[in-house]
């Protein structure tokens, strides 16, 4: 990329996609591990035996995130188990943001492993493959930990580059070489192209990145609802999108999962689990400051049939015996007492605690007056010692935080 080109398109945006991340953490953590077929899975004597992310050597072998634990044991018998420790993976994301916070404070988080970079007023007539390879180099030496960065003048196509060559890649694509580049490629390889949407875009014909391109919009619309014209621009290369970094304070929901030690359909430890996750929800949310208008119970049972049902809420909720007696009424509406494999609850139609209302008649403000001196020093207590510390009606118990539920969002950068 030249200093004309620079000045001829305008933005310079990077997309920093660190390899195989919590894997490289692991190895960043403990260097025997390096070179050796390693994957983040959950504890299998309790059934969470799917493969969260795994390293290029696992790869190799045909290992893959998602894929259940027995298979990848199968496919590589010497294959090297780590649970996740997500205050590791915290630690080394914020490392991460930081020197990318150097180079420019126009940094948007989009994961734990990834964010975008504006660059445009940042270059000082250096040529941007010298900066990203600058940048690459610094979080290999002081992070030991390998990146791919994608250049181009707008997120959907830095996005796009970033994914080319892996692991540690630097990839420019401009707006002039789509034919060659972006436009060969399956449509199912295409950023925002979700499994589903894939497979109506191929019922029609589509199969690869230039079919959509080419696709009358209104046909796509048609299909797809206005996410139809919305991939149509992105597939050519327009993206208007700015680097946001204040984006990462967006959220539309919290919510936590949890799979069963073993399927059941014993109530008292479904509530145990709906009490845990409300708990976890609870501190999520209390952590950034909103309240929950709408709740949600998802319910996945022995034969993985999933069920989703939520309901709107008189009033925002934020206490965890509140989220626990809305879900557990939510749950046991449509719980068909067939053993169950894993529980999840999310509160969503978030409102700031400030702007936060309430409808109060005479017995619930007697009540809330009562509560809230005790749910204050119990917040206290808890921040001081621990989320776990002291629970209103509950013993306290000691938990590590790394085995309570399952979230991959992107508020682990702000927890």
């Amino acid at each position: 990329m030249t200093k004309d080109e620079t000045k001829s398109h305008g933005r310079i945006l990077f997309h920093i996609d660190m390899n195989s991340f919590y894997a490289s953490v692991e190895m960043a953590f403990d260097p025997k591990l390096k070179g050796k077929p390693i994957a983040i899975a959950g504890n299998p004597e309790e059934r969470k035996g799917i493969i969260v992310t795994c390293s290029y050597e696992a790869r190799a072998f045909g290992v893959k995130t998602t894929m259940p634990l027995w298979q990848a044991k199968k496919l590589c018998p010497q294959l090297i188990i780590k649970k996740p420790n997500f205050d590791r993976y915290r630690k080394s994301s914020k490392a991460m943001f930081d020197i990318l916070r150097e180079v420019t404070p126009l940094v948007e988080p989009v994961s734990i492993d990834e964010g975008y970079m504006d660059l445009t007023n940042e270059t000082n007539g250096e040529n941007p493959i010298e900066i990203a390879q600058r940048l690459q180099d610094r979080l290999m030496n002081e992070l030991l930990l390998p990146s791919s960065i994608g250049i181009a003048p707008n997120k959907f196509l830095a996005k796009m580059a970033s994914n080319m060559k892996k692991p540690l890649g630097i990839t420019v694509l401009r707006k002039r070489e789509l034919s060659e580049k972006l436009w060969i490629l399956p449509v199912d390889e295409m950023h925002g192209v979700g499994e589903k949407t894939a497979e109506k875009l191929k019922a029609l014909g589509i199969q690869t990145i230039r079919d959509l391109a080419l696709r009358e919009t209104g046909e796509l619309k048609q299909l797809l609802g206005i996410n139809g014209e919305r991939l149509k621009k992105r597939a050519n290369g327009i993206d208007d999108r700015p680097v946001d970094p204040e984006s990462i304070h967006d959220f539309k929901s919290v919510g936590n999962s949890m799979t069963m030690p073993r399927n059941t359909d014993d109530p008292k430890e479904l509530d145990k689990v709906l009490r845990e996750l409300a708990e976890s929800v609870c501190g999520r949310m209390k952590r950034k400051g909103v309240l929950a208008a709408k709740l949600t119970v998802m319910i996945r049972y022995s034969n993985m049939d999933t069920f989703s049902r939520g309901k709107k809420l008189p009033n925002p909720i934020i206490n965890a015996d509140d989220i626990f007696e809305h879900a557990k009424w939510l749950f046991y509406q449509n719980w068909t007492e067939e053993p169950v494999r894993l529980l999840g609850i999310t509160g969503s139609d978030l409102v700031e605690k400030n702007g936060a209302y309430k409808q109060l008649d005479l017995f619930s403000f007697e009540e809330d007056a009562k509560k809230e001196p005790l749910l204050n020093v119990l917040d206290k207590i808890n921040e001081k010692y621990g989320k776990e510390a002291i629970r209103q009606g509950l013993k306290g118990v000691s938990r590590d935080e790394n085995s309570k539920g399952t979230s991959f969002n992107k508020d682990f950068l702000r927890d």
